[in-house]
C-alpha cells in the first residue's frame, strides 16, 4: 500500500502560516514596524497604497543585515532572537519566533535592501511565492528597506476578503500607533498613497500622546507612575470627564508590547467607578514593566494575548495604581457651596444680623424647635412663620421668584393637569392608532401620557425621537433631501489622523443627511451647513457626538457603513430624556411617530411607547 503522508512544499507552508500571521495588510504593517524597532532604528517611515493592497513599505535606519542574514531571513523559523529554550522565556524583543517575513514572502511580491553599519555596498533581493528571483549588491543607504506588492496575489480567495480601503487603512493606523506610542523616542511616519497621515517626531511619552490622540487631551491627562519590587506601572489616564462611549483609546502595554486584556481593562474601570457613567470608558495608555520570565508572550499567533504568572497581582496593582493617581491630582467631584449671587445681595444677608434682631428672633416658638428637645409638633404655628416671613421679606421675595422661573413656561401649571383631563379617544388612522388630543402629560421630562376610552399609553420621547429620525434619513438616502441651514460663519472641526480617515469615508452620506462638510487640509474639516435640526452653534459638537457614536456602533459587523451612520444620527440628535418640551413639541413628537411606517420600536429594539388598559388597572385594584 503506498504512503500516503507527505511534506508540504515551502511555499505552501508559508502560505498556511501567513494565514496566522498575516491576516490582512495591517497584520504585515505590525510584523515589519516590530522589525525595525528591534533592529535598533531610530527613524520609521511607513508608506502603503491603496491601504496595503498594492504596497506596503517600512523604511529605518536600524542595523541592516549582512549579505547571508538578508536570505536567510526569508527562511520559516530564522530568528536572531533564540539560541536555547530558556531564550524563549526571557525575551524582550518584539519578534522572536522567525515566521513573519517568510509568511510575508510567502503571500506577496518582497523586495529587500538592506545595509550594515561600515559596510561598503548593501544587499538586494527579489522574492516571489517563497521563491528568491534575484539577489545582487546594491548601493543603498544604511539601514533596511524593504518592500511588499500586491499582497495575496497568489490567494485571490483571501484578497477577495479584505475590507475596503478605508477599514483595512484604519486597521494599519491602528497597528501604527500601537507600535508608535510604545517609542516615543522613535521617530515615525506614516503616509498613504503619498500623503502623509502621521509625522511623528521623538518626543516624550504624553507629548507622543498628544500628538496621536489630539490636542483635546493636552490638560487632561492624569499621570500614573508606582514603582515595586514585582513591577513597575507607568503612563497616563485621561481625566473622568474626557470618558466616551467607546472604547477606542485604551492601552495597555506590557514590556513595550502592546496587549489586549478584557482582566486588566476591568481593574481600571474599577479604579474609575463613581466617577463616570456606566456605560462611559476612560482613556487610558499603561505600560507595565517585569520580569519576562513571570509571562508567557507565546500564546497567541500575532502576541497580543498573554498569560501571567499571577494575574490577581497584576490586577491589584493596575487598579491601586489608576486609583491613586486619580487622588493624587484630586480628580473627584466637587461641590459649590456658593450662594447665589442674587441672595448674597439682599439685606438679610448684606447687612448685620444685629442684637435686637437677635433677641426678637430667639424670642419665638419657632427659633424654640429648633433649639430645643421636643418641640418638632409645634413647627406649623403659622403665627411664626409669618414672624420670619416679615424679618426676611427680601429673602422670601428672592425664593418666590426662583420658585416662578423654575417652572419652565413651556409647561403650564394649572390644576387640570392631571389624568381626568385627557378624555379625548384615540383616532384611527390608515397605519396606526395615534392619540388625536393636543393635551398630554409629561412626566419626569422623559415620558408622555395620554388617556383613552381602553387605558393610556406611555411614550418614552427620545425613543419616539429616535425612530422619528431615523425614518427621516432612510428618506433621505432614497431621495427626499433633508433641509440645510447654512453656517453664516463655517466652523472648523479638527480630528486626529484616524477619525479624518473616517469622516472622509462618510463624506458622501452624511452630505445626504444634512451636512455640508468639505476637507480643508490634513486632519482639518469645514462645516459649512448642517441639518436645520441641529441648533446653531452646536454644529461642532453634534458631528464629533455622532462620530464616536458611529465608532460605538463599528463594533458590531452585521450592521452596513450606512446603517452605522442613520442609527448614530437618529441617537445623537434625538431629544434627550430630562428635557422638558411644551404643548406644542410633544404634540408634533407624537403625531410623527404614529406617521412612521414602525412606531412601536427604536431602530436598536427599544420600545417606544407601552399601552396600559383599563381592565387591567381595575384589576389591579380589586374591582
Amino acid at each position: 500500500m503506498a504512503d500516503i503522508i507527505n511534506l508540504l512544499p515551502e511555499n505552501i507552508a508559508n502560505q498556511i502560516a501567513a494565514g496566522e500571521v498575516i491576516q490582512r495588510p495591517a497584520s504585515a504593517v505590525k510584523e515589519l514596524l516590530e522589525n525595525a524597532v528591534d533592529a535598533g532604528a531610530t527613524e520609521i517611515q511607513l508608506f502603503v497604497n491603496d491601504a496595503g493592497k498594492a504596497l506596503i513599505q517600512v523604511i529605518d535606519n536600524g542595523n541592516g543585515m549582512s549579505e547571508t542574514d538578508a536570505r536567510m531571513c526569508f527562511e520559516r523559523h530564522a530568528t536572531s532572537k533564540i539560541q536555547n529554550i530558556d531564550d524563549l522565556f526571557h525575551i524582550k524583543t518584539m519578534g522572536f519566533r522567525g515566521e513573519a517575513l517568510a509568511s510575508i514572502a510567502g503571500v506577496s511580491q518582497v523586495e529587500l535592501k538592506t545595509k550594515k553599519a561600515g559596510e561598503e555596498v548593501g544587499t538586494y533581493i527579489e522574492i516571489e511565492n517563497s521563491v528568491v528571483i534575484s539577489q545582487e549588491p546594491v548601493a543603498t543607504a544604511e539601514g533596511t528597506n524593504i518592500s511588499m506588492k500586491n499582497l495575496f496575489f497568489n490567494v485571490p480567495a483571501r484578497r477577495n476578503f479584505l475590507k475596503s480601503n478605508a477599514s483595512e487603512l484604519r486597521h494599519i493606523m491602528d497597528e501604527f500607533i500601537r507600535v508608535a506610542m510604545a517609542f516615543p523616542s522613535i521617530f515615525f511616519s506614516l503616509s498613504s498613497n503619498g500623503q502623509e497621515v502621521f509625522h511623528l517626531e521623538k518626543s516624550s511619552l504624553k507629548q507622543r500622546l498628544i500628538q496621536i490622540l489630539g490636542n483635546n487631551y493636552n490638560a487632561n491627562l492624569v499621570s500614573v507612575k508606582e514603582e515595586t519590587d514585582y513591577l513597575n506601572i507607568y503612563g497616563f489616564v485621561g481625566k473622568p470627564e474626557t470618558a466616551k462611549k467607546t472604547r477606542g483609546d485604551q492601552y495597555f502595554f506590557v514590556n513595550n508590547r502592546f496587549i489586549k486584556s478584557a482582566y486588566l481593562n476591568h481593574a481600571v474601570m474599577n479604579a474609575f467607578s463613581d466617577m463616570i457613567a456606566k456605560d462611559s470608558f476612560p482613556m487610558y495608555t499603561l505600560f507595565i514593566d517585569l520580569d519576562p520570565s513571570r509571562l508567557d508572550i507565546n500564546v497567541h499567533p500575532t502576541k497580543q494575548e498573554i498569560k501571567f504568572e499571577d494575574e490577581k497581582i497584576i490586577y491589584a496593582f493596575v487598579e491601586s495604581a489608576v486609583k491613586h493617581a486619580l487622588a493624587q491630582y484630586s480628580v473627584t467631584p466637587t461641590l459649590d457651596f456658593e450662594l447665589d449671587a442674587s441672595i448674597q445681595q439682599t439685606d438679610a444677608v448684606s447687612k448685620p444680623f444685629t442684637p435686637d434682631k437677635q433677641n426678637s428672633a430667639a424670642a419665638t416658638s419657632l427659633y424654640k424647635t429648633f433649639t430645643q428637645k421636643n418641640q418638632a409638633h409645634f413647627i406649623n404655628k403659622k403665627s411664626d412663620l409669618e414672624y420670619w416671613e416679615t424679618v426676611f421679606p427680601e429673602v422670601q421675595k428672592v425664593i418666590h421668584d426662583k420658585a416662578e422661573k423654575s417652572v419652565s413656561p413651556a409647561i403650564e401649571q394649572n390644576e387640570e393637569n392631571s389624568f381626568s383631563t385627557f378624555r379625548k379617544e384615540l383616532y384611527q388612522s390608515k397605519t396606526n392608532k395615534s392619540p388625536s388630543s393636543e393635551e398630554f402629560i409629561q412626566l419626569h421630562k422623559t415620558f408622555i401620557i395620554a388617556e383613552n376610552e381602553n387605558g393610556f399609553i406611555v411614550i418614552h420621547q427620545q425613543n419616539a425621537h429616535e425612530r422619528i429620525l431615523y425614518e427621516r434619513f432612510v428618506n433621505a438616502m432614497k431621495g427626499k433631501p433633508i433641509a440645510i441651514q447654512r453656517s453664516l460663519f463655517p466652523v472648523t472641526l479638527e480630528v486626529n489622523p484616524a477619525d479624518a480617515v473616517l469622516i472622509n469615508e462618510l463624506l458622501p452620506d452624511l452630505h445626504l443627511l444634512g451636512y455640508q462638510v468639505e476637507t480643508f487640509g490634513k486632519n482639518t474639516f469645514v462645516i459649512q451647513g448642517s441639518p436645520a435640526d441641529v441648533t446653531e452653534g452646536n454644529e461642532k459638537a453634534a458631528l464629533e457626538k455622532m462620530l464616536e457614536q458611529y465608532k460605538h456602533f463599528s463594533m458590531d459587523v452585521s450592521f452596513s457603513k450606512r446603517e452605522k451612520l442613520l442609527r448614530s444620527m437618529a441617537w445623537q440628535q434625538s431629544v434627550k430624556a430630562g428635557t422638558i418640551l411644551n404643548k406644542k413639541e410633544i404634540a408634533s413628537l407624537v403625531e410623527e411617530l404614529f406617521g412612521c411606517e414602525i412606531s412601536n420600536t427604536t431602530p436598536n429594539g427599544k420600545p417606544v411607547f407601552l399601552e396600559f388598559k383599563k381592565d387591567e388597572l381595575e384589576k389591579m385594584f380589586g374591582r
